[in-house]
């Protein structure tokens, strides 16, 4: 493991990514896929616990926002591209091995190409009239 699995990249990442794996993938691997029932990609609004007749039973899929919320956290806070009101911001908190990684993000009417090869931080200023930019983080 790298130094960045093994400490939170920053409170609300690692906050994030931990509440992901709670309320997603360690309730599926503890269950079992016979006892969940439900697609493994779908969050469910709640998963029966194991004091429960139904443990594991994945209940009220499809209904939720967590998935809308799991983007935002892979895409602002992993990805690290952030709206702000002078243009992109971009800080990054990606593993070694998921380096280099190429984003498309059309924002304000412009198209950015952005490929993040290292974790640092940079402001993208908007520019009105720009219709694309191409930056390598």
């Amino acid at each position: 493991m790298t130094k960045t699995r093994n400490r939170l990249i920053s409170v609300g990442t690692g906050l994030l990514l931990f509440i992901a794996a709670v309320l997603f993938i360690i309730p599926q691997k503890t269950a079992g896929a016979e006892r969940y029932k439900a697609e493994p990609y779908v969050y469910s609004s709640n998963i029966f616990g194991p004091e429960s007749d139904k443990f594991g039973l994945a209940n009220v899929s499809w209904l939720t926002g967590t998935a809308a919320w799991m983007y935002l956290a892979a895409t602002q806070y992993l990805l690290g591209i952030r709206p702000t009101w002078d243009g992109l911001e971009i800080d990054p908190c990606l593993p070694e091995q998921l380096l280099p990684a190429k984003v498309t993000r059309v924002f304000r009417g412009c198209r950015y190409e952005i490929t993040i090869t290292k974790n640092q931080k940079l402001l993208l200023p908007h520019v009105d009239g720009r219709k694309q930019l191409t930056v390598t983080v």
